[in-house]
């Protein structure tokens, strides 16, 4: 366990630094949602899922306006060049400010409508099921979303199909376009509304790799019924002038934040 956490915080990091270097070159996207699910992302496509042959596992980035993170996962599973990051947002770039499937390969899922992901996670699922197929399904979703009517449709279709292949992951930093969860439209209490739901909830610190792999654990041994992950984050984790500040939620950085940024995130790699 010990050596899968490292290698899972070194890739983290990695990560983090992509996605820093891709928006400062854009000079436009979302930085503070990106950082918030670093660790969820390396953990999901780095450990826990599956892309070989005999089982290829979906995953949906349902709050598609923290794609940059994604995309910095892609080159570090060599799916892409590292060099493409650089073309973020640019016209024509295969990298768009929200995930586009019919640019990119190995993306299961156009998003960015917020809402809709959760729904076409549950479409895998169940096509999944009726191919006698092992695959599973993921699916990130922001705590912002989770205002959206269609989670709640979904999350009352995935039970009453006991649909235990899927996985949802709700990136809880608290914190949405103009401000905070709590003063735009509170949702708490989360867990016991999906529990109401017919889900198998788990909470958890969403930046410790040990509780995030154990609740994947759990999810995984849990059957007939899906489960929901409530992870706590902190809006623009890893670059301390980010953190739990609504204004990085979509916004360019100078130079000197730029710079700023890099060693606050390398001062983290030398401390680990």
């Amino acid at each position: 366990m010990e050596d899968r956490i490292k290698r899972l915080e070194e890739i983290s990091l990695r990560l983090r630094l992509g996605t820093i270097r891709a928006l400062y070159k854009a000079q436009s996207g979302h930085p503070g949602s990106a950082l918030s699910c670093a660790d969820l992302v390396a953990a999901l496509l780095f450990d826990e899922m599956s892309f070989t042959e005999a089982r290829w596992d979906r995953f949906i980035l349902s709050k598609g306006h923290g794609v940059t993170v994604l995309y910095a996962a892609f080159a570090e599973l060599g799916w892409i060049e590292q060099e493409e990051l650089d073309t973020l947002r640019k016209l024509e770039s295969r990298l768009q400010g929200h995930p586009d499937m019919t640019r990119l390969p190995y993306l299961d899922a156009g998003t960015g409508a917020l809402g809709q992901g959760l729904s076409i996670a549950i479409g895998y699922a169940l096509a999944a099921r009726l191919s006698a197929s092992k695959c599973r399904a993921y699916c990130i979703v922001g705590d912002g979303e989770c205002q959206e009517g269609q989670i709640w449709e979904a999350a009352m279709y995935a039970p009453a199909h006991k649909l235990d292949n899927l996985v949802v992951i709700i990136d809880c930093n608290g914190f949405q376009n103009e401000g905070s969860i709590e003063e735009t439209l509170p949702i708490e209490p989360l867990a016991r509304k999906w529990r109401s739901f017919g889900w198998h909830a788990i909470e958890i610190d969403g930046h410790d790799f040990r509780q995030i792999l154990n609740a994947l654990d759990r999810a995984r041994a849990t059957r007939g019924k899906p489960s929901v992950i409530i992870a706590r984050t902190v809006k623009g984790k890893g670059v301390g002038f980010m953190e739990n500040n609504s204004i990085w939620h979509s916004r360019a950085m100078s130079d000197a934040e730029y710079q700023d940024a890099i060693k606050s995130l390398k001062q983290i790699y030398q401390a680990a």
